[in-house]
């Protein structure tokens, strides 16, 4: 597994899809309504931050989810927008997705085999 994060627009899923060659159909988006990313497989998960609160606003549990996405592809690539800088939010849903979001961006980045950051559309290795 490889994780790549970066703030809002920096160019990651072009970066990811132009060092890999991975084709944009085996990109899975939670932002188009298209099937599960764990059942179809998919090489990479852009957009990651917006899975992991669509599962919180559904009342369901992200950590649970990312277990089973990694049991079914383990070599899965993931990247996801960076939402723990800038000012804390006043709102309690907003900072329990902030701050489960970090978290699970920790524990992916103790597993992966690569953490890169993605500023600008040039990467940072990290890990």
């Amino acid at each position: 597994m490889e994780l790549y994060i970066g703030g809002y627009a920096q160019g990651k899923l072009t970066y990811v899809l132009k060092k890999t060659g991975i084709p944009p159909e085996r990109v899975y988006d939670p932002v188009a309504s298209v099937p599960d990313c764990a059942e179809t497989g998919a090489a990479v998960i852009n957009h990651f931050h917006i899975l992991v609160k669509a599962l919180l606003k559904e009342g369901k549990s992200p950590e649970d989810r990312v277990r089973e996405i990694l049991a079914h592809n383990p070599g899965v690539i993931v990247i996801s927008d960076e939402v723990g800088n800038g000012i804390v939010p006043t709102d309690a849903g907003e900072r329990e997705y902030r701050e489960r979001l970090g978290r699970i961006l920790c524990g992916l980045a103790e597993k992966a085999d690569r953490v890169e950051r993605i500023v600008c559309g040039i990467g940072q290795k990290i890990k």
